[in-house]
């Protein structure tokens, strides 16, 4: 059963601050291979006009994820996680995610569409520090696979 489409604007409550950790950030950029010095060195970040190190461009992909559990699992929206492929990814950013951070993320369902027998998902996560400040926003594209036979 397709998803339904009245579920378009439907936001979700804020998540509980993560507070963004240098070492979390080093080991993230370790993970992506990127040795960037302003990521691993807080000397090198204040050089480029950074308060601390700041993180690789996909790090909020961490929190982002974590939130659209909350989409995921709504069980009045009825998505069956089990078909479900990431289908896109891409942030726009006011400032970059730095060391210090308290951010929490807003997921709102931007766009449901059945395409060939599969539910297409868009979800917006918008990304703030706690002082109200705007940092990024998320934009996630999932696919839940038709099932067989339909």
């Amino acid at each position: 059963m397709p998803l339904d489409p009245s579920f378009i604007g439907r936001t979700y409550p804020p998540t509980t601050p993560y507070e963004v950790g240098r070492e979390k950030i080093r080991e993230f950029a370790e993970a992506v291979g990127d040795a960037n010095p302003a990521y691993l060195d807080a000397d090198a970040a204040k050089a480029l006009g950074h308060p601390d190190v700041i993180a690789p461009p996909t790090f909020p992909f961490v929190i982002t994820y974590r939130a659209a559990a909350q989409v995921v699992n709504d069980p009045e929206l009825g998505l069956d996680f089990s078909r479900v492929v990431h289908g896109d990814q891409r942030f726009v950013y006011s400032r970059p995610v730095r060391a210090g951070d308290r951010l929490s993320v807003t997921c709102v369902i931007e766009s449901i569409k059945s395409l060939a027998g599969n539910d297409v998902l868009s979800v917006r996560g918008e990304v703030h520090e706690e002082s109200g400040e705007h940092v990024v926003t998320a934009h996630m594209m999932l696919v839940a696979r038709a099932a067989e036979g339909e």
